[in-house]
């Protein structure tokens, strides 16, 4: 049992600078010392856990930094700067200076040399590491003094407590509370730069369909939002939230029919049926190589006949949703019920790094997908998600025409999300466990075609 709780959890070593960079926390240990400890669940969000236990067991309020890179021996370590004491700590803690520190100091020779490195990084002193605006002692006080200025003529200021979702020097996330509504600030960047300018101009688009936008830094790729009331869709478990997410994602592809330059102009992905006939080739080639260098069956391996019937298929499939008229539209290749935000006034939808101008039915299909894992393979929630879904698209989309194109979607649309992103052509890309992921998502394709083909053969028409 102890074994299994301890699988369950991953400890971390906080390295909380002092203000100003020049002391650390540490907790003495007989005549020596050793950094904080926590034990964070897995799977969990590290530096939310992390500054919640800062605070709750020594009394010191923290914003996480970032983690440094995994040692040989499996110690993980998590940067930290302190921004206040809050109360006293439950067990003896003392700020050292770091010039004090020798590695006779601390009874773990590794916590000495994480501190230098997690200080030369704050200094932009590591070339191997980038230095983001994050990595930097300060970055949070600018922050909220960059708000402040914001919402004060609004007539709201902040309260002081937050929330941290990450800690990483490129990407950000916090929740901010105010004595009006709720604030988030998100940054990103690298792979995700794109999702900056993407966001800014959905949120011009389409105001009614994303978090309203209050401000933006582009020197860090950053935005501030309002907060959308409502829940996630994953906690929700009305059926009827979920026709109304379909609904709300109709109007929305309906409403960007005339805007899909604009969008891909700020690198969403293009992925119209020509784009798509361009890759089949190309992705299928680098999947052969994938299977090729598989080492363990099962799962099965597909071989050059199979792959060359899937190009087949998947080129029939282009060839046949684009006859069906259906115009491109803004998509969302990452749609999932935590980037829905539900309420029974309004429908949001969040993150939006994977974009894509092309197929509107993709999207519909992700998003049905989540709500069979939801709901169950017997729930009767997807006919009625694509009821409502359809229903906003007549006059527009004839009924057979949207029926034709919804048989091909379940195929096309697993190829969008394999190949649409670009990644896959990438030399690194191709090794685990990302290769084994695009094993597996050909193996998806594969049943998907050959159940196409059964379903056509059983009713042609």
């Amino acid at each position: 049992m102890a074994s299994a709780a301890q699988n369950e959890h991953e400890a971390y070593r906080a390295i909380v600078l002092g203000r100003s960079g020049t002391e650390v926390l540490l907790v003495p240990n007989g005549e020596r010392q050793i950094l904080p400890s926590v034990e964070i669940p897995r799977w969990q969000r590290v530096a939310e856990n992390l500054t919640m236990a800062v605070k709750s067991e020594w009394g010191e309020e923290v914003v996480g930094l970032f983690e440094l890179p995994v040692k040989n021996d499996g110690l993980r370590y998590l940067a930290a700067q302190q921004l206040c004491t809050r109360c006293e700590s439950r067990m003896p803690t003392r700020w050292v200076p770091v010039s004090a520190l020798g590695h006779n100091t601390l009874i773990d020779v590794h916590d000495m040399e994480a501190i230098e490195q997690a200080l030369a990084i704050c200094k932009g002193k590591i070339e191997e590491t980038p230095a983001g605006p994050f990595a930097r002692l300060g970055w949070f006080c600018d922050l909220r003094n960059w708000i402040d200025s914001v919402i004060e003529p609004m007539g709201f200021h902040l309260t002081g407590e937050f929330r941290q979702l990450n800690a990483n020097p490129s990407f950000s996330l916090v929740r901010f509370e105010t004595d009006g509504p709720a604030l988030w600030f998100k940054a990103v960047g690298e792979p995700n730069l794109r999702e900056f300018a993407i966001t800014s101009v959905l949120a011009q688009l389409f105001p009614d369909r994303l978090p309203r936008m209050l401000a933006t830094r582009p020197d860090w790729n950053g935005w501030l939002s309002m907060e959308v009331q409502g829940k996630d869709l994953s906690e929700v478990q009305e059926q009827v939230f979920w026709e109304r997410a379909a609904d709300a994602l109709a109007r929305l592809q309906i409403q960007s029919i005339d805007r899909g330059s604009q969008i891909l102009c700020v690198g969403a992905h293009g992925l119209g049926s020509a784009a798509l006939s361009t890759v089949i080739q190309p992705f299928l080639s680098v999947v052969e190589l994938l299977m090729e260098r598989q080492t363990k069956v099962p799962p099965p391996v597909l071989d050059r006949g199979d792959l060359l019937a899937l190009a087949e298929s998947l080129e029939s499939a282009v060839d046949a949703i684009e006859a069906t008229g259906i115009p491109d539209t803004l998509g969302h290749l990452d749609l999932n019920p935590g980037n829905i935000i539900i309420s029974n006034h309004r429908c949001a939808f969040l993150d939006w790094a994977e974009a894509y101008v092309g197929n509107p039915l993709f999207s519909l299909e992700y998003l049905l997908q989540h709500a069979r894992r939801a709901f169950g393979q017997c729930s009767d929630v997807r006919s009625r998600m694509i009821d409502a879904y359809c229903s906003q698209w007549d006059g527009l989309i004839s009924q057979a025409a949207m029926a034709n194109a919804l048989a091909f979607v379940p195929l096309l649309a697993v190829f969008a999300y394999a190949a649409g992103n670009d990644t896959w052509r990438q030399p690194q890309e191709r090794q685990q466990p990302t290769a084994g992921y695009l094993r597996s998502l050909a193996r998806r394709m594969h049943r998907e075609a050959k159940e196409l083909a059964d379903r056509r053969t059983l009713c042609p028409q």
